[in-house]
């Protein structure tokens, strides 16, 4: 079941109390200050909607005129073709964007579908009222405009990264890609993924089976150990705390 809230945010002291804090943090409102983020907000139209764990926030072939962002929960943006296999196109976490790249005109439907993976709570803002400064917004708003611009920029880095783990052969080549990936961002040997095993074989395009087996391998070898989505590298078959 999906509630849908409509706030001026500068009215509900709730609401400001729970999410203005995240909003803050987030790349999107990077330098707003949370007096100058409360006077921004009403002037956005920004809309609240909650969604039960395993329902769709958006969904393939619908279109979209929001700047949509994720306060609460966690979302995956996947696309499941026509006999139903799986494909997870990336994970959002709280305070990250998603959707935008298809809030300009004549960027056509949405491509994928985004699902909660827990209960969760998303901000829709009108894209036509963030790109359009008003009278009373000042500076500010045209800070979100160059803070948006950035947030897109680093959403086609993180494409890019994908691109090259997606471009190796094999399952084990993937995955090593991946977690050294992942061991460099997160600058540490031990280190958890967003992902369970079927996530993540559903993230490199991978079969879920032969992608467990590599992953066994990779500890016999000595190259790895996990437990659940938590993994530890280790170099010349030794452990490491740092990378």
């Amino acid at each position: 079941m999906i509630t849908t809230i409509l706030l001026f945010l500068q009215r509900n002291e709730d609401f400001m109390k729970k999410y203005l804090n995240i909003l803050k943090k987030s790349q999107l409102f990077a330098g707003v200050s949370e007096h100058e983020l409360e006077a921004m907000l009403g002037c956005l139209s920004a809309e609240l909607r909650t969604y039960r764990k395993g329902t769709y926030v958006l969904h393939q072939g619908e279109s979209l005129k929001h700047i949509t962002l994720l306060v609460a929960g966690s979302l995956l943006i996947q696309k499941d073709d026509f006999w139903g296999n799986r494909s997870i196109v990336n994970q959002i976490g709280v305070g990250e964007m998603f959707g935008e790249a298809y809030v300009a005109p004549d960027s056509g439907a949405l491509l994928n579908d985004v699902i909660a993976t827990e209960d969760s709570a998303v901000i829709f803002f009108d894209v036509n009222k963030i790109l359009t400064v008003c009278s009373s917004a000042c500076r500010f708003h045209s800070l979100v405009i160059q803070n948006l611009f950035y947030e897109i920029s680093g959403k086609n880095r993180s494409l890019v990264q994908k691109l090259g783990h997606m471009s190796r052969r094999t399952t084990r080549e993937k995955l090593l890609s991946y977690l050294s990936e992942q061991a460099k961002k997160q600058r540490s040997a031990s280190f958890k993924i967003p992902f369970n095993r079927q996530q993540l074989a559903d993230f490199l395009s991978v079969d879920r089976s032969a992608m467990s087996n590599e992953l066994c391998k990779l500890r016999d070898e000595g190259l790895l150990s996990f437990e659940r989505n938590r993994f530890q590298l280790y170099v010349d078959n030794s452990p490491s705390s740092e990378v």
